[in-house]
């Protein structure tokens, strides 16, 4: 995953009215001239047993399905669509995980899909969210309709490696180009990850029956029959990963001798949650938000207030520092970003805007984002045109976004599932289900506990890594005279931005080792300073420091300046998500979710490398350890 991403070059061939897709790279069709739509319920959702085996999900049951093509998305909108008629109504989750190197352009994937109208309501929705063409893990969620996609952009050979396995896939589209026209997705090395996000039980089908494919299943005992094949097809193929009957005969035993040790894991797989969340900051609303909409009953602990600390200020700004295009897949601020803005949307406290990110030091690097990135995605500014005098370039982020915390809290706090409380969480019993108290008072047991307390975690959870002080304050002042664009930011080392229509905000000041919360004009002063470095015609007509207000905070920042997310203990249900810096809002949505999919055993929408760049150990010493790469879970 490190190239630009290519989008698919078509050609289109029109058959019995209907426009066909065909690949210009590989020289073959994206789906059946006969009839797509009926050749994969016939060879996908029929040859996984789908139909019987999603009605059958138990409560909070999770159920995911791989696929090795994306393509138009034609498969995942058929499968959507099976949901829809079968799905029991119990809490269940149909997630699946699809790769492609070359998507389709959002007007072609359009075009395609009109092939299918009785497919429109659905594909509409996966439209909406259709990801931008850069390459990495892209989380589409719809959980009114309990089912969620993540669209992995890139090349096979190396997406399946950096996929983390947090859950095993039950059933396998194995779709793609004939092996002929794309031999690539079908070599050992793809199969091998494929098999390894598996386990006993998962099954396969394709419309191909090649040897290749039939060979590198059967190296991995995995069983194989050629039913019938759709339409002039005589074969396609069906697989299933069938334990040995040796180790049938070992894991009955075993789960008698273990009946007990694993009862309460069983009994939790299956039902709602009690989740305690202590902390409610972004982090810990992020969180709560993750749990509630699956189901989970939270209850959220705060000392003082939601967003009492450091996520409080009265607008919060999505600004990355994007990577260059070859580092996107493992660049942790682009990889959030992207998440952010499918996140945030869903809540009235987000406003879409631009970024004018101005170039201080070495513009050329910052202005040569602009040719790297897809279009519709960056741009620079004509200098004279601007609103705002200044010397120096810009690169305008088109695509960030504004939140006002205090709607989010309250959008987020009307969830059925989520439950405040507020109250000083003194200790925690790190029991088979862990124990809050309030100093002697028992707060009640849960199944998690994920503390979110910023600079407060380590007292709460002893061995948690050091985290540093951060004073960061804002001002506002009243500019009704020579309001700006309320739909563009401007970031220059500070920032500021239109935040009503009398006033505007301007940030931060950035103090390290600093945790006095005492608004100060001093800091006022550097904000007023930094405007006017830049934009010194504005800033001089601003009101004088003495009518400013402002309000200061204290961030939580890690030594690396990653956030820090995960458990200490392997054996207790205790985890932390901490550590956001001054990034809490663009990064809490992806940390979140990450964490919610460790806890309770999803696909976790990041690769490998972004995971291990967040986890709560990585400062410990590594240890070695060998593992067999083919064990499965079951």
């Amino acid at each position: 995953m490190s190239h630009a991403i290519q989008t698919a070059d078509l050609d289109w061939q029109l058959v019995d009215g209907i426009d066909v897709p065909v690949s210009k790279q590989f020289g073959d069709v994206y789906f059946s001239k006969d009839n797509g739509l009926l050749e994969t319920r016939h060879v996908f959702l029929n040859g996984n047993d789908l139909s019987t085996r999603l009605t059958e999900l138990k409560p909070f049951e999770y159920f995911c399905v791989g696929e090795t093509g994306f393509g138009t998305g034609l498969n995942i909108l058929a499968l959507w669509q099976l949901w829809q008629q079968v799905r029991p109504d119990n809490h269940s989750h149909l997630h699946a995980i699809s790769v492609e190197k070359f998507p389709l352009s959002k007007p072609d994937l359009i075009r395609a899909l009109n092939a299918w109208p009785e497919l429109k309501p659905l594909a509409d929705q996966l439209i909406s969210q259709y990801p931008m063409p850069i390459a990495g893990c892209h989380r589409l969620s719809f959980p009114d309709e309990r089912f969620s996609l993540d669209l992995w952009l890139g090349d096979a050979h190396d997406i399946f490696p950096v996929i983390e396995k947090t859950a095993p896939v039950n059933a396998w589209f194995l779709d793609g180009f004939a092996p002929s026209c794309n031999p690539d997705m079908w070599e050992e090395n793809v199969l091998n990850n494929i098999v390894r996000l598996s386990d006993y039980g998962t099954t396969f089908s394709s419309f191909s029956v090649a040897g290749v494919l039939k060979r590198g299943l059967r190296n991995h005992d995995i069983s194989i029959s050629r039913p019938r094949g759709f339409g002039h097809k005589r074969e396609m193929l069906k697989a299933i990963w069938n334990p040995p009957k040796a180790e049938e005969r070992a894991t009955e035993v075993s789960e008698d001798h273990t009946q007990k040790k694993t009862s309460l894991n069983k009994e939790l797989k299956y039902q709602a949650r009690q989740i305690a969340v202590i902390g409610a900051g972004i982090a810990g609303l992020s969180t709560a938000w993750a749990f509630a909409t699956r189901g989970h009953q939270v209850t959220l602990f705060d000392q003082n207030a939601p967003l009492s600390g450091g996520s409080g200020n009265p607008l919060a700004l999505l600004n990355p520092k994007l990577s260059s295009i070859a580092q996107s897949a493992e660049h942790l601020m682009t990889q959030a970003w992207q998440h952010a803005l499918n996140h945030y949307p869903q809540f009235k406290a987000f406003r879409p805007l631009q970024v004018q990110q101005l170039a201080l030091k070495n513009p050329e690097n910052l202005l040569a984002l602009e040719d790297e990135y897809p279009s519709g995605i960056l741009e620079i500014p004509d200098q004279d045109q601007q609103s705002l005098a200044t010397e120096y370039p810009a690169l305008a982020l088109l695509q960030a976004g504004g939140v006002s915390p205090q709607q989010l809290r309250d959008e987020i706090l009307q969830h059925a599932n989520i439950h405040y409380i507020q109250s000083q969480i003194s200790r925690i019993e790190p029991l088979s289900r862990p124990e809050l108290f309030a100093d002697d008072q028992s707060l009640g047991q849960f199944d998690h506990v994920i503390v979110c307390t910023a600079l407060n975690t380590p007292q709460l959870l002893e061995g948690h890594p050091e985290l540093k002080p951060i004073r960061g304050q804002v001002s506002w002042v009243e500019n009704s005279e020579q309001p700006l664009d309320p739909n563009i930011a401007y970031s220059y080392g500070g920032y500021c931005i239109q935040f009503d229509e009398k006033h505007l905000l301007l940030g931060a000041s950035f103090c390290i080792n600093r945790d006095d919360v005492e608004v100060l004009e001093e800091d006022h002063i550097h904000n007023r300073e930094l405007i006017h470095s830049v934009f010194p015609e504005y800033a001089q007509n601003l009101a004088d420091v003495s009518e400013w207000q402002g309000r200061a905070s204290v961030r939580a920042q890690s030594k690396d300046y990653f956030p820090l997310l995960g458990k200490l203990k392997p054996d207790q249900e205790i985890y932390s998500l901490a550590g956001l810096g001054s990034k809490g809002f663009l990064f809490a949505p992806l940390c979140s979710e990450i964490l919610s999919a460790q806890i309770l055993g999803e696909a976790c929408p990041a690769s490998t490398n972004i995971i291990k760049k967040l986890d709560i150990r990585r400062f410990e010493k590594k240890v070695k350890v060998k593992k067999p790469y083919f064990k499965p879970e079951g």
